[in-house]
């Protein structure tokens, strides 16, 4: 599969995860191509910069002071409604967003996150990576399972600057899905033509497998 098609693949299983009446944050990267994949009048999506009922634009009627947190532009659902920054993170802050998701650079085998700065480089800012996953009820990572140079960046413990002490509660990549459960990572699943050898190799992390076979055995 080429980028796009990763990309898409991970987004689309996130999708999955978003039912019923709830307030969704995207963050940026792959988390901001999950709305493509929800046809859903009861998932309203939010962005920290001030706007809850975000939605696709075209191309024609982007409106150049209408965006997303990541400055990509936006459309406003019927009934969207604006806020400054202040209200939008008394939002967060007040457990008022269901489910976040989240890009990260590196995860770890507790659920912990690095997605803010890389030791040596521009730091590329914290943004509201931070009060997300202390304020959302559900936070998801969407990733690719290795770095450009094939390194897992699903790891024992990131070396890189941790986003906050709360762990996710759920790691989607291209290879599979893990949950976070009492502080340890388990796979529940993977993806179509992924074999457990291939995760396992892949897979810096100790994790324990929770997915099945026909028959109801474990991997």
């Amino acid at each position: 599969m080429n980028k796009n098609d990763i990309q898409e693949l991970i987004a689309k299983r996130a999708a999955q995860e978003l039912k019923g009446r709830c307030v969704v944050n995207l963050g940026i990267g792959i988390p901001t191509l999950v709305a493509k994949f929800i046809n859903d009048d009861n998932v309203f999506f939010h962005t920290e910069n001030g706007l809850l009922g975000v939605s696709d634009v075209s191309e024609e009627d982007i409106d150049p002071n209408l965006v997303n947190a990541g400055k990509l532009p936006v459309g406003e659902a019927v009934g969207a409604s604006y806020f400054n920054s202040a209200d939008s993170f008394g939002m967060i802050r007040g457990a008022h967003v269901d489910v976040a998701i989240l890009g990260v650079l590196q995860a770890d085998q507790t659920g912990l996150i690095a997605n803010w700065a890389v030791p040596g480089k521009n730091i590329m800012g914290v943004g509201g990576a931070m009060d997300l996953l202390v304020g959302a009820k559900k936070v998801i990572v969407t990733t690719t399972h290795t770095s450009k140079d094939g390194k897992s960046k699903i790891l024992k413990e990131c070396t890189y600057p941790i986003t906050s002490t709360r762990s996710v509660d759920m790691i989607i990549t291209e290879l599979a899905v893990f949950e976070v459960m009492e502080g340890q990572l388990h796979c529940i699943e993977l993806m179509p033509g992924v074999s457990m050898d291939e995760v396992k190799e892949k897979t810096e992390a100790d994790f324990i497998s929770d997915v099945t076979v026909a028959g109801g055995n474990m991997l």
